[in-house]
C-alpha cells in the first residue's frame, strides 16, 4: 500500500498535534512492518494555494462554531473555510475518501458538526471522530480506520 495522505487544518494545535502523533504511529508500524502503511501530512491553511491532488486524501478537521446548534437554529463555521475551499476549488472533491472529524463532547449535537457538514458537502463518508487532542487508543482505532479506507478506496 502506498502511503495514506492526510490533509488538515489546525488553529488551536490540537489537530496538528494529533496528526503528528498518528503519522508517527504509523511510521512505527511501517519500521516494525514494511506492508503497513506510512502517513502523508499536508496542513492546509488560509496562504495554501488550491492545487490538484494526485490521489485520494482524507480530510481531518476540527469544529468551530459561532452560534446555533447546528440542528434547528443554524450555524456559522469558524476558521476551518480554508481547508474546504482547497478541496472544492483545487478539483479535488472526487479524491476526497473520507472526513475525521475532532471536537469536544461537551458541545453534544454540535461535537465534530464541521466534519459532518463537509462529508455532505463532498460525498465522503465520516469515518472517524476524536476530542481534542485525542488518545493514545484514538491513534490506534483511527490508523486502523484509515489503513481499511484506503484498501477499499484501491479495490474500487
Amino acid at each position: 500500500m502506498t502511503k495514506i495522505k492526510v490533509l488538515y487544518i489546525s488553529i488551536s494545535g490540537n489537530t496538528r498535534s494529533f496528526a503528528q502523533k498518528l503519522a508517527e504511529y504509523a511510521t512505527t508500524q511501517h519500521e516494525k512492518n514494511a506492508v503497513e502503511p506510512e502517513i502523508e501530512l499536508r496542513e492546509v491553511s488560509e496562504a495554501t494555494i488550491p492545487a490538484k491532488e494526485a490521489g485520494p486524501f482524507v480530510a481531518m478537521v476540527p469544529t468551530y462554531l459561532d452560534g446555533g446548534n447546528g440542528v434547528d437554529n443554524g450555524v456559522k463555521e469558524l476558521m476551518t473555510n480554508a481547508l474546504g475551499e482547497y478541496i472544492a476549488d483545487g478539483g479535488n472533491t472526487s479524491l476526497c475518501i473520507g472526513i475525521i472529524g475532532s471536537g469536544n463532547k461537551n458541545f453534544n449535537r454540535q461535537y465534530c458538526l464541521t466534519a459532518k457538514r463537509y462529508a455532505a458537502a463532498f460525498d465522503a463518508p465520516f469515518i472517524a471522530d476524536y476530542e481534542l487532542r485525542g488518545t493514545d487508543q484514538d491513534v490506534v482505532r483511527i490508523y486502523d480506520v484509515l489503513k481499511k479506507t484506503f484498501a477499499s478506496a484501491a479495490a474500487d
